[in-house]
């Protein structure tokens, strides 16, 4: 549903001669005919007539070849178009479609074989592959293809490149079709059963708490009672207690409705490569299959590209479960915000964000985000913090600022595992380098487990985890806030 309304829009343009002059060349069936006529010269040395056979074979050949030449199209006379069967997104495939149309009043009785070049971005495909198609007369073809886009963001698509010939196969046309476009490449969507699960039980949790009208847990008003010994004086209704005459204060329930942040740091540590035997299963498995293309498998996606498609879920199941989701993408300044809103067009809009955000070089400014964070939402709201910890002996900024949330906030802060550190720490020395290594990386873990233990002390939830372990983790630790009406 989401991929759908997600997909970029179909192009379509006539083609051009590749070059302005001689956008034509002779094929090899036609060079080796010629070649052929070599032979004829042999018999040339011992009798001179039998010379000119040579030469009476290839004017044959070179008058066959002007002949197919001339019962070709022109350029203008094909029509390429280039469609996308869904939104191109982080781990999932892609098909494109490349249909060619033929003037079918000029040449309606012409059989092409046409040899077809999309040009793609890097991010789309390792490289352009040669696709082949045979266009009958009277009948719209079409080839199809898949792609899996290995990075986020806007890309620019180039020109589709044709070269044609006849079944002759003795003269070759070159033609180029300006399809140029903008294509976005979102992050990961989930639309499987598992996404299901979750959102079937985050709407069996919302109704257990409508059902249950727990009163007093939240800030959504429910109705005016007499006030009783023990009340909170801040919950008097004083133009009510006026118009009555005595005390009344007001009552509440759990909100039905509660703002939800999701906070993204795009800093240098969310740059970070991972490798798909710490990721995904699935994407595992394809670089098993895949040996051709190891260098590719091997990069793996960054952090940020994990985050997003975390946030991507987070935003669909809290949307889904009546809550208002924000966002905040931050780097040394805030690349993206999106104000709690709901429905699937704010849905939509928060995937626009997350696929245009881009991890900075530099050190994020996490105090500046948290200062933006309580200026936009100062009353109480789940705030789910996606980051990961510096390795330094000294308090990690992004703790100060998530220390400060926690005055006001239910905070979530996620912190994505060192996988190559835990490997190292973990690890059995053989000699004297290992085992410095194994020690260092074994420091690095305690203080990494030292400031997430004081985070939870002070209240906050806490999550450590491998960023492919990450969205599954997180979608369940807020199901379980909502559970539990901690808000």
């Amino acid at each position: 549903m989401i991929s759908s309304s997600l997909h970029p829009e179909t192009v379509r343009a006539e083609c051009r001669p590749r070059r302005r002059w001689f956008a034509f060349g002779l094929t090899a069936r036609a060079i080796w005919l010629l070649a052929a006529g070599l032979l004829l010269a042999l018999p040339g040395f011992f009798q001179a007539r039998l010379a000119y056979g040579m030469l009476a074979w290839d004017a044959l050949v070179l008058l066959a070849a002007i002949f197919d030449w001339l019962r070709l199209p022109s350029a203008r006379e094909i029509t390429v178009e280039r469609a996308w069967s869904n939104a191109p997104a982080l781990d999932s495939e892609t098909e494109i479609e490349i249909a060619l149309e033929l003037d079918r009043e000029q040449h309606g009785d012409v059989v092409l074989d046409c040899r077809i070049v999309d040009d793609l971005p890097e991010a789309l495909v390792t490289a352009p592959a040669t696709q082949r198609l045979r266009v009958f007369p009277r009948v719209r073809a079409k080839l199809r293809y898949k792609v899996e886009p290995r990075e986020r963001g806007d890309v620019r698509t180039g020109a589709v490149y044709v070269r044609y010939r006849s079944l002759a196969g003795l003269v070759e046309r070159w033609a180029i079709a300006p399809l140029e476009q903008t294509v976005r490449v979102y992050p990961a969507l989930r639309q499987g059963e598992e996404q299901e699960i979750f959102l079937a039980r985050g709407r069996q949790i919302e109704l257990e708490l409508r059902q249950a009208q727990q009163r007093g847990l939240g800030r959504d008003f429910e109705s005016l009672r007499e006030y009783l010994e023990g009340d909170d004086l801040r919950d008097v209704c004083w133009t009510a207690t006026a118009r009555r005459g005595q005390l009344i204060t007001r009552r509440y329930q759990s909100e039905r409705s509660q703002p939800v942040w999701i906070v993204l740091d795009a800093g240098r540590l969310l740059r970070g490569r991972i490798a798909p035997e710490s990721g995904d299963v699935r994407r595992r498995g394809r670089a098993e299959t895949n040996q051709g293309d190891a260098g590719e498998m091997r990069l793996g996606h960054s952090k940020l590209d994990y985050a997003c498609s975390t946030a991507v879920a987070v935003a669909q199941l809290a949307l889904f479960s009546g809550d208002r989701v924000g966002l905040l993408v931050y780097g040394q300044t805030v690349q993206q915000r999106v104000l709690p809103r709901r429905g699937g067009a704010h849905l939509r809009q928060i995937i626009e964000a997350l696929a245009v955000a881009r991890a900075e070089a530099s050190e994020a400014d996490h105090l500046r985000a948290t200062a933006t964070l309580n200026r936009y939402q100062p009353r109480r709201a789940l705030i789910l913090w996606i980051t990961d910890l510096a390795e330094t002996a000294m308090r990690p900024e992004v703790v100060d600022g998530a220390t400060q949330l926690l005055h006001r906030h239910v905070l979530l802060f996620v912190a994505m595992a060192q996988t190559d550190v835990e490997t190292i720490a973990s690890a059995r020395p053989r000699n004297v380098a290992q085992m410095f290594r194994a020690t260092a990386a074994q420091e690095l873990t305690s203080r990494r487990e030292r400031v997430l233990a004081r985070l939870r002390e002070q209240g906050a939830l806490t999550l450590d985890l491998d960023p492919g372990e990450l969205t599954s983790a997180v979608l369940n630790q807020y199901l379980r806030v909502k559970e539990r009406a901690m808000l």
